[in-house]
């Protein structure tokens, strides 16, 4: 049967839900639309006029096909070349979903996202599901087709694995400016002392280039490795100019809502570094420089206004 118009709008409705939805599940841009698409394609193929609530059955379809796809990820990233890190959102991205309560900014933050990794497919699902989107845990039940008593199992045992190694400090936009300045700051100096002195003692600093930039496949751990890390990157070289591709302006931003250095080469985004903040200081840095997962970045970036850069490297 052909959608109406009026079937058509209502999953366009639910759309920015969905895709909210499925990048906190998949932890990439790209994926999260290929199944928010199909999820439209299953929409279109249904007896609509059927379907008594159809936000929980777009929900079910969408979360049951981002299993699926968890599932063969986990083969998938056993051969990934390096680490693994989710796609960054850049603020403004309307993938980033709600953000009204700090379950929800925390949901989509950078460090969680990487932490959601460590989470079985169902785990992920009923985080996600619950502490993002405040669903019941009868109706995660019901999507997921378990019992009630066994989604409240596994939210609790998903949010404990999530607390045990989440150490993020929630903080405003001028502060996280004022770190992402102070950072710069200290990784430009040349020396490791000031960067030792923003970083906790148990730092770690991880890229993802995906085989395609290079990138360390093993993390650097702790403050003196991690600065002394920083401070070889951000040293100019020809060498990195040939690498990139020319020179990069460097600007202060906030992506997955949290502060963020993001590099521009040649109006693309070559990189972006999230830094995860916590009360004793950073405790990670995550670069993003897999181009693969980047185009929603740079398609952002050009879409929004961003002043001049703070610097030019390399």
């Amino acid at each position: 049967m052909a959608l109406t118009m009026d079937d058509v709008d209502r999953f366009e409705a639910a759309r920015p839900r969905l895709e909210a939805i499925a990048y906190r599940m998949l932890g990439s841009a790209c994926e999260a639309e290929d199944a928010v698409q199909e999820t439209f394609l299953r929409w279109q193929a249904g007896d609509v006029e059927r379907i008594e609530v159809p936000e929980a059955w777009l929900t079910k379809v969408l979360t049951n096909l981002c299993l699926n796809q968890l599932s063969s990820a986990r083969a998938r990233r056993e051969t990934y070349v390096g680490q693994w890190l989710p796609e960054p959102l850049l603020e403004g991205d309307r993938m980033l979903g709600p953000a009204d309560t700090v379950e929800q900014r925390e949901s989509v933050s950078f460090a969680v996202l990487a932490l959601l990794e460590r989470l079985s497919p169902n785990e992920r699902a009923v985080y996600v599901l619950r502490e993002a989107f405040a669903y019941s845990h009868r109706e995660i039940a019901e999507i997921l087709d378990i019992s009630e008593a066994a989604a409240q199992q596994i939210f609790h045992r998903a949010k404990k694995h999530i607390a045990e190694g989440k150490a993020r400090t929630e903080i405003d936009e001028a502060a996280a400016r004022r770190i992402v300045d102070e950072f710069l700051a200290a990784a430009t100096s040349g020396r490791t002392e000031p960067l030792v002195r923003l970083l906790t003692q148990e730092a770690i600093a991880v890229g993802d280039g995906g085989g395609r930039v290079p990138a360390r496949a093993k993390a650097f751990e702790g403050a003196v490795a991690v600065a002394k890390f920083l401070r070889g990157l951000f040293k100019p070289s020809k060498a990195k100019r040939d690498l990139i591709g020319g020179t990069a302006e460097v600007y202060a931003a906030t992506a997955n809502g949290g502060p963020a250095v993001v590099v521009i080469v040649d109006g693309r985004v070559y990189g972006v570094m999230c830094l995860e903040v916590t009360a004793e200081g950073i405790a990670a840095v995550r670069s993003q420089v897999n181009p693969d997962k980047l185009n929603r970045a740079t398609e952002r970036w050009a879409a929004a206004e961003h002043g001049e850069p703070l610097f030019t490297a390399f």
